[in-house]
């Protein structure tokens, strides 16, 4: 499925890093997507470990990390693994988080902002449409500026929050990649599932090397899933480490 444009050959192939903490549910579901659909090399790390074993690449996945406990990610950030993943992405190396690992990775300060309740106090779960922000990230080359992706959400706590400084630098940075909008590209009340603030489902880091996302593209990465929009993301990361080694 994978762009033949973005193959790469084998010496030269990326190899991500699936983050496991006590709690991880989506964990298998982004190594399946990007061992058997990106045909990448994929490994799991253990969140008691810091070694990163030479990853190019880290997810840090949905799930439940040490039960949620006290609020989302906060005991996560904690973990030893976190503390190499704050290395590497100060280095400049590409972090991905998804649903609870946006959450983990703001609470760990890669991310500014906090993901809240959701308004209404409900868990919800469903396909959701997407608006593409910015192209200008690793995780985003594959797309177009202003396309609309349907990937779905599945999450309590989607609810982004930030202060009006940090709303401000997001905007003006360009720093905001995703926000949910209608089928259309429309940004509406109704197209947002959480209550977001300005709408927002995912925003990067400023050196655009670490991103956070509540939508699950790896759960939308197949046409047997429903959907290939989520699979964008992935095959943007794969693209962008073949340009790195033209």
């Amino acid at each position: 499925m994978l762009n033949s444009t973005y193959a790469l050959s084998e010496e030269n192939q990326m190899k991500f890093g699936v983050i496991i903490f006590p709690g991880s549910n989506c964990d298998h579901d982004a190594h399946w997507t990007i061992g058997h659909v990106a045909h990448q090399p994929v490994t799991f790390l253990w969140h008691d470990s810091h070694d990163l074993q030479g990853c190019d690449v880290i997810i840090v996945p949905g799930g439940f990390a040490y039960g949620d406990y006290l609020r989302t990610g906060a005991i996560a950030k904690f973990s030893p693994v976190m503390e190499s993943v704050r290395k590497f992405a100060d280095g400049g190396g590409l972090v991905l988080g998804i649903c609870n690992g946006f959450q983990i990775l703001c609470e760990a300060g890669l991310l500014p902002g906090a993901l809240i309740r959701n308004v209404g106090l409900k868990y919800v779960c469903k396909p959701v449409h997407v608006r593409v922000e910015s192209t200008n990230t690793p995780f985003t080359s594959a797309c177009r500026e202003g396309e609309v992706l349907t990937i779905p959400i599945g999450h309590m706590e989607g609810n982004y929050f930030c202060d009006e400084a940090t709303l401000a630098e997001l905007r003006r940075d360009r720093r905001v990649v995703f926000r949910y909008t209608d089928l259309n590209g429309k940004i509406t009340p109704e197209a947002n599932p959480n209550g977001s603030l300005d709408n927002i489902a995912g925003i990067c880091s400023p050196g655009r090397n670490v991103l956070g996302m509540m939508p699950h593209p790896e759960r939308f990465s197949e046409a047997e899933l429903g959907g290939t929009d989520g699979f964008k993301i992935f095959e943007s990361l794969v693209g962008a480490m073949a340009e790195k080694l033209a």
